[in-house]
């Protein structure tokens, strides 16, 4: 059986569903709700919404996600709030959809929110 990676064309996220245990980690830790449980295994139900912080990542026991963290929204919100900076550039380069500059509170997902 070839083994079943799920790639997104947004972000860098890459979900291996054959290792998944379902332990229900990913979603715990996902501040976007990215992925689901579900069944046997866990659902990637919202890959668009990956801000590739590295949460899922490292809390997996089993090695079925993998993100490149420290390349997309997250990394430009925590420069930003380290900076002093009300708003977040993740740029073209930074975010493959180039949601370009927004607030920092919500920079990827589309919202334009001031920070608290």
């Amino acid at each position: 059986m070839a083994t079943e990676i799920m790639r997104t064309n947004v972000n860098t996220l890459e979900y291996n569903p054959t290792l998944c245990i379902n332990c229900g980690m990913c979603s715990t830790v996902c501040p976007h709700g990215v992925f689901s449980p579900d069944g046997s295994v866990a659902q990637l139900v919202r890959p668009e919404a990956c801000m590739e912080c590295g949460a899922c990542q490292q809390n997996c026991p089993t090695g079925a996600i993998t993100v490149d963290s420290g390349v997309g929204c997250a990394a430009a919100m925590i420069y930003a709030a380290l900076t002093g900076r009300k708003e977040a550039t993740c740029g073209p380069d930074l975010e493959p959809d180039g949601c370009g500059t927004a607030q920092i509170t919500t920079c990827c997902t589309g919202t334009e929110e001031e920070a608290s």
